[in-house]
């Protein structure tokens, strides 16, 4: 509670857009072959020839057609980040107090930007009240036994004000660290008053970033410095004349502020009113509510199907035939088969799951068990590799599970990647281990309908999972896919898991 201020926050930078994935014309022989065949019969010889001879002829229009749409998008985002970081820098209102608000958001007292004038930010922080705090502290008796000791009145009072200090101070920290025009923060604190239980203002004053900047923050006392380096400072908690803090909280006179109590009468201070209420700030801004996982995130990247490529270069779309799903075949741990040809040319991969978060990856591995580089490494900060081979789809939440996907393309994979293998890890700041994750089930299909599903241990000692591998064989002189199905976990997450498959882990 006190300590905050002593945390560093990293200097906001230009956006960085991520390059588009690389597609390849394997990748896209693949995709076209894949429309083209479903539906047709194994036996019918004819047909499937003049089908592939029809993907051959797309294949090239297709792979051309989405490079250059992934260019066109990249460049629009490298102009919009440009335009934005422009009016980050120079003070735009909106663009300054969206940024703020958002690096706020995760505080334990919740901070609110309200306004930029010129190079001053004005801020409006909801600091715990000082009910509840506790009253009682740890301790020990006379005799060396733990115990709880009952604080004095000032006190209690200290403690509000030194954790109310950590906090403006770690929130003129960030918010100069994310706004790089920002010279100064007006700041003002507001609380429930112990007395009146409404809401009033208890500090306020402006400090600049100069000021912040070259105080040293090394102690939780530190904290209190807040009130000797800002501009015209007022504070509740004031120290009497015989050098005691006062024992009572007051509000301040907000009058003496332009535009405070026009803040303060136009706060709704009823949650339970129905209206957004300034009472509840920390909880609507932050008050370390996690994000809501929820929300799903576009994939700027997003790749056109092919069936949706075709249907728009026809003149009169035909929609792709329609292959029933059929019930997906259950896997036992160790359990090997060979994938049908559909499945070379594009097999969709699903983890779903519940009760913790996971992130899916997928790694690319030679003859020797390992990567060729960490390009062949596939997880949420590369999503994509071997030209669009090896694909995660992004995370989305259906009803109660979340859902992560990927496709592989088999047949567009370098002849160096003899196996493919599908992972699962989990944060391991969290804690939490493969044990949390509920209703976990890995599924995987492939356009002719065919369908598996593997359900991987719920192993407490794991952070990290391969629940599945794909990987090159030989059945009767012909190469093959097969498909094994494994559960097996390492304890330190992700880095382990790398580390296993030669990713250059730093």
């Amino acid at each position: 509670m006190t300590s905050v201020h002593l945390q560093s926050f990293a200097s906001a930078q230009p956006p960085v857009i991520p390059a588009a994935p690389q597609l390849g014309l394997p990748w896209a022989l693949a995709e076209a072959q894949s429309f083209h065949l479903q539906g047709v019969g194994r036996l019918a010889r004819a047909e499937r020839t003049s089908a592939k001879q029809r993907a051959q002829l797309d294949a090239p229009a297709y792979l051309a057609a989405e490079t250059a749409r992934l260019h066109v998008v990249r460049e629009q985002m490298v102009t919009e980040a440009g335009q934005w970081w422009d009016a980050l820098l120079s003070n735009d209102e909106a663009t300054v107090c969206e940024a703020v608000n958002s690096a706020f958001s995760d505080n334990p007292a919740a901070g609110c930007a309200v306004g930029v004038d010129r190079t001053v930010l004005s801020v409006v922080i909801r600091q715990q009240d000082l009910d509840t705090m506790p009253t009682q502290t740890a301790g020990l008796t006379p005799s060396g036994r733990p115990a709880l000791k009952n604080l004095a009145k000032r006190d209690r009072l200290l403690w509000w004000l030194t954790a109310m200090g950590s906090n403006i101070v770690a929130t003129l920290k960030e918010g100069f660290a994310t706004a790089p025009g920002i010279e100064a923060i007006d700041l003002a604190v507001m609380t429930r008053l112990p007395d009146t239980q409404r809401l009033g203002f208890v500090a306020y004053g402006r400090w600049t970033q100069r000021a912040i900047e070259s105080t040293p923050w090394r102690e939780p006392e530190d904290a209190l410095r807040f009130l000797d380096i800002g501009q015209d400072v007022a504070c509740s908690v004031i120290t009497t004349a015989s050098g005691n803090l006062s024992s009572a909280l007051k509000p301040l006179d907000a009058t003496c502020v332009p535009g405070l109590q026009d803040l303060l009468d136009g706060a709704q201070d009823d949650p339970a009113s129905g209206e957004p209420s300034l009472a509840d700030l920390d909880i609507t801004l932050g008050a370390n509510t996690s994000p809501d996982h929820r929300a799903t995130v576009g994939d700027p990247y997003r790749i056109r199907p092919f069936a949706e490529w075709k249907q728009q270069t026809l003149s009169q779309p035909q929609p792709a035939p329609v292959v029933a799903p059929a019930a997906s075949a259950a896997l036992i741990p160790g359990q090997t088969l060979v994938l049908p040809e559909e499945a070379w040319r594009g097999l969709r991969v699903s983890f779903s799951f519940a009760g913790a978060d996971a992130d899916l990856a997928l790694f690319l591995l030679g003859n020797d068990g390992g990567v060729s580089g960490d390009e062949d490494f596939v997880f949420y900060n590369q999503p994509s590799a071997a030209a669009g081979g090896a694909r995660l789809l992004g995370k989305q939440q259906e009803g109660p599970h979340t859902v992560e996907r990927a496709t592989i393309h088999l047949c567009a994979l370098p002849e160096h990647v003899r196996r493919v293998a599908v992972a699962i890890n989990m944060d391991v700041e969290t804690g939490l281990t493969c044990g949390s994750l509920t209703h976990a089930a890995l599924d995987l299909d492939c356009t002719s309908g065919t369908a598996w599903t593997f359900k991987p241990p719920a192993d407490p000692a794991t952070r990290a999972m391969v629940i599945a591998e794909l990987y090159r064989h030989s059945a009767d002189g012909h190469p093959v896919w097969k498909l094994r199905a494994l559960g097996q976990g390492w304890a330190d997450g992700l880095d382990g898991l790398a580390r296993a498959y030669g990713v250059n882990v730093e």
